[in-house]
């Protein structure tokens, strides 16, 4: 018995010597062994990096994200500028007269201005006047008869008063063309005649309105069928 122990003893130290003098090799995991370090390659030239540093914003990339919103900015811009002045017109002196007394209860003051515009002469396409209302209702069922429908009863109080307007034209050959398609449908007694030969107009423009006075100014407007709505163009003067 004695005899096992002692083999076993010197078994044990024989191996303990042979580990100590590196001839088993070695038992430990790679990562920690000491001498590791020895073989990386420039292991002094390595270098922490914080990770912002180590993933920059790419300038191409920023120019993309920042485009679009510069482009919505500048769209929203001109949106305002559109929604912030309305002009409508253009009016003759009595209708604008009209105009501006069916405005004056949104009490608008300073938000309200007209300019005048100076139309060159037109071209009027249009029948003779009638001898009385009735007489100028009788002859537009005729014409709607006929297949003509864009047409105007004028009582204005001007000297073509029941007469009926067909339609008015920047120029003599635009309103000829007109006439000879009336023609062709059988309208017989119209004429070509000047209208408002270098007459002054007026349009009315609108600033800074909210939706309430906005949608109460486009009520009174539709009492005008005649007269344009659209974007604030050119000075305006009170």
């Amino acid at each position: 018995m004695l005899k096992i122990l002692f083999g076993l003893l010197l078994l044990t130290n024989g191996g303990l010597y042979a580990f100590q003098q590196g001839w088993l090799g070695t038992w430990s995991p790679a990562s920690r062994e000491p001498s590791r370090l020895t073989q990386q390659l420039n292991p002094g030239q390595l270098k922490l990096i914080p990770v912002s540093a180590a993933r920059p914003a790419s300038p191409s990339a920023t120019s993309v994200t920042e485009a679009p919103a510069e482009e919505n900015l500048a769209r929203a811009d001109k949106i305002s500028d559109v929604l912030a002045c309305t002009e409508i017109g253009n009016f003759d002196a009595v209708e604008s007269k009209r105009f501006e007394s069916q405005l004056a209860s949104l009490a608008l003051g300073e938000r309200l201005t007209r300019r005048t515009i100076q139309e060159s002469a037109r071209h009027m396409v249009y029948m003779p006047p009638q001898a009385d209302k009735d007489a100028a209702e009788k002859k537009a069922g005729e014409l709607k008869r006929l297949g003509v429908n864009d047409f105007f009863v004028i009582q204005d109080g001007s000297a073509l008063q029941w007469g009926i307007s067909l339609g008015i034209f920047k120029s003599e050959e635009a309103a000829r063309n007109h006439l000879n398609a009336l023609n062709q449908k059988g309208v017989r007694s119209a004429r070509i005649g000047m209208h408002s030969p270098s007459a002054s107009k007026f349009a009315f423009q609108l600033r800074g309105l909210d939706m309430a006075i906005k949608n109460s100014v486009v009520k009174i407007k539709g009492n005008f069928p005649r007269q344009e709505l659209r974007e604030c163009t050119g000075l305006a003067v009170g």
